[in-house]
């Protein structure tokens, strides 16, 4: 894709047959069009930006194009309206607090953080968990790719982010999808600790956790759109989503309600056969009940057959394979890779070990040395005053647990990701020889190369150099706040940049096809279009990628991840608590 500007000034994009595509890493992707694509969609001519509809109304079919110029519609009007606001709300302490506070509402954070859950014997938390964020991460996943909505336009905005959300599209807001219904999650069971015959908590407590919760999902969602990273739009349709999974999901009965029998509503609700009559003056109705969509998984994994793995892999295949395609190259495909594969992993990993008689529920509760417990002569479960000897216990073995559960899963995925690297290329290759295999846009299929770059390197010397274990997918990025103008769908070349007293930049540029040069370590900046980079990825993509194949990914990357994935969810709900159980160091702080 080339610019150029006409008699009055303005820049037009010519799309060329033989362009190559962006990077999902870039800053500023423009659509960019494979060769069957270019036949199908793009006869070569001039279109007014690399983000206009123009170029959309080309490759999506009509009703996705008709949906997001509804959106772009909505996105433009909201970005005058968050860029008049934000001089108005911004201060420097603010921006630090929005911008890392995000990193609580992603779901980086929680397949970081789902392992405690698992590792101090709460698997049944863990795995709900998983599945109201993967339905979460996955649909909000399906709809950005399926809309290709961009983020609010910058300028007139400035937007501040960390890590690599900025380079998937804005329509819904996934932080504020997983940050609604994570609290709702809780809530739920804070509520029933309080509401219960046997009650843990008390109201005040409720309360408490209630306005920590609140305070919680303000600040996701609010600071989307604080940072002008989410147009209002972007987090109301999050916020619907992320309810009506928690919705889907939860097992909550509802929040009860008394009414007088005298009340017309009583003999409306009686009728339709909600609620119940407690007696000749009150009637019982609960507010919301869930459809308990996580119980029934649970259940269905504990108690079923063969049915559950040859149902669940192909599903979770299908869903793989389906997931809509978009113009640009966006991260949003891998997310949904990773957390499907983690529910695949923790549904059939709990089906496995019910099967051999080998879960951990199965031999009861195993308390944590040090946390004041102790069974009596009759198998009873008795407290007993903690010392100082017991807290040190109790947090050694605690920090020992988190640190083994965390390097288990750091191994897994490091032999398993160099393993499959080596077998699945030649394995497709096979394949297609007998019948074609799907590929997906962006994606290198196995035919047309040798081999995928392994986790491991064998130095001149003959050592074995291990590469950095995290990606920008697993892990947020190591890197400080940018201030971007430009970005995915933002309409303009743009610039992203660290926020002050950052001393590093590294520049990445594009040339006039869309293809990442490595000169732009040297600072050269192309006519088109150039983002400023800094930290890891940028010193990836300089490094260790191939020019001509810096902007596509392996096929076998695909099938890799699945797989690793859900060996991960396996390893830290199934394996590790087994392993910490048998081991003596305890699960649980209490029976």
């Amino acid at each position: 894709m080339q610019s150029q500007n006409d008699a009055r000034g303005r820049k037009h994009f010519t799309i060329s047959v033989a362009g190559s595509t962006t990077s999902s890493r870039s800053a500023s992707p423009a659509p960019s069009f494979d060769d069957e694509f270019d036949e199908k969609f793009a006869p070569k001519g001039e279109y007014d930006d690399p983000q206009s509809t123009d170029v959309y109304d080309i490759v999506l079919p009509w009703w996705r194009a008709a949906i997001r110029r509804k959106l772009v519609e909505r996105v433009r009007l909201e970005s005058k309206i968050i860029a008049k606001l934000q001089p108005i709300v911004r201060r420097p302490w603010l921006d630090l607090y929005f911008v890392y506070t995000s990193l609580a509402g992603s779901h980086t954070f929680f397949m970081v953080m789902l392992p405690a859950f698992a590792f101090f014997g709460h698997e049944n938390i863990a795995r709900d968990l998983i599945i109201v964020l993967a339905s979460g991460v996955y649909l909000s996943s399906v709809m950005k790719d399926l809309f290709c909505a961009p983020r609010p336009f910058a300028p007139p905005v400035t937007r501040l982010t960390i890590g690599s959300f900025h380079l998937e599209y804005g329509f819904p807001s996934t932080h504020t999808t997983n940050g609604v219904s994570i609290a709702l999650f809780f809530f739920v069971i804070a509520h029933q600790l309080t509401y219960t015959p046997t009650a843990s908590i008390t109201p005040l407590t409720l309360s408490i956790i209630s306005g920590a919760l609140i305070f919680y999902t303000f600040s996701i969602v609010f600071g989307r759109i604080y940072t002008a990273m989410h147009s209002f739009t972007d987090c109301v349709m999050g916020a619907i989503l992320g309810t009506g999974i928690w919705w889907g999901n939860t097992n909550w009965a509802g929040h009860p309600f008394t009414l007088s029998t005298s009340n017309p509503l009583t003999a409306i609700l009686s009728a339709l056969g909600l609620g119940k009559l407690v007696n000749a003056d009150q009637y019982l109705i609960h507010v919301f009940p869930g459809l308990g969509g996580a119980g029934w998984m649970d259940n269905w994994a504990r108690t079923g057959g063969w049915e559950v793995p040859l149902l669940l892999i192909p599903l979770c295949l299908l869903a793989v394979n389906q997931h809509p395609q978009p113009v640009d190259d966006c991260p949003c495909f891998e997310d949904a890779i990773a957390f499907g594969s983690v529910v695949l992993g923790a549904t059939v990993g709990l089906w496995g070990m019910k099967r051999h008689g080998i879960a951990v529920e199965l031999n009861g509760p195993s308390i944590m040395p040090g946390s004041g417990w102790v069974r009596d002569a009759a198998g009873l479960w008795l407290q007993v005053e903690r010392t100082w000897g017991d807290v040190a216990l109790w947090w050694m073995l605690s920090l020992l647990k988190m640190a083994t559960g965390i390097l288990a899963i750091f191994v897994w995925r490091i032999v398993a990701k160099s393993a499959l690297h080596l077998i699945l290329p030649p394995t497709f290759r096979l394949l297609s020889k007998a019948f074609s295999l799907p590929n997906r846009r962006f994606y290198i299929p196995a035919t047309e190369y040798k081999n995928v770059p392994s986790e491991f390197h064998v130095a001149e010397d003959g050592t074995i150099e291990l590469h950095a274990i995290p990606s920008v997918i697993d892990l947020p990025s190591s890197a400080g706040v940018m201030v971007e103008t430009g970005g995915i769908g933002s309409g303009v070349s743009g610039s992203s940049h660290r926020s002050p007293n950052n001393a590093e930049m590294k520049m990445r540029s594009v040339n006039g096809s869309g293809t990442h040069t490595v000169e732009a370590k040297k600072h050269s900046i192309p006519a088109t279009s150039h983002s400023v980079r800094f930290g890891s990825a940028a010193d990836e993509e300089l490094h260790s990628v191939p020019a001509k194949d810096s902007v596509k990914h392996y096929d076998a990357e695909v099938l890799t991840k699945v797989i690793v994935y859900a060996g991960i969810a396996f390893i830290a709900c199934e394996v590790m608590p087994l392993f910490f159980e048998a081991s003596g160091w305890g699960l649980r702080s209490s029976p």
